[in-house]
């Protein structure tokens, strides 16, 4: 299924970024559709662009600057895979309220642990597939 996609990330967790590499493959995203945040490309009319973040309590600058500017325009819906905890994913979600973009619910919360490893488990592997697909099927 051909679905106009983008995964933006914002860590430095190997697991996280393995995250990412997984939804682009499994959808067969475009070469550049993984980028760091803030993008090399900006987002324009994408239909869904899912942030893998690492964040605890509150953004940093970097990160609240680029959701305020996530607006309808450059990305319809937003999904967000993080390691942080539920203030984290509440602040992000004001700061893209900003721009009214709608964020597609529920956040999918990932514990990576301070020496979390590089791979994905089977396990992690399988959440992240579900989660995408629920994410993807409530587009339709």
């Amino acid at each position: 299924m051909a679905i106009k996609m983008r995964v933006l990330h914002y860590t430095n967790k190997a697991k996280l970024k393995a995250a990412a590499e997984l939804i682009k493959a499994d959808y067969e995203l475009a070469i550049n559709a993984v980028d760091t945040i803030p993008p090399a490309y900006s987002c324009n009319n994408e239909r869904i662009v899912v942030l893998v973040l690492s964040v605890k309590n509150d953004a940093d600058d970097t990160l609240r600057r680029f959701l305020i500017e996530l607006t309808k325009a450059r990305a319809q819906n937003v999904a967000i895979i993080c390691d942080g905890n539920e203030e984290a994913v509440a602040n992000i979600k004001k700061y893209l309220a900003a721009g009214q973009t709608n964020v597609i619910d529920p956040t999918l919360f990932m514990k990576v642990g301070l020496f979390g490893g590089k791979n994905l488990s089977e396990e992690d592997t399988a959440q992240i597939r579900t989660w995408m697909k629920n994410v993807i099927d409530s587009l339709a």
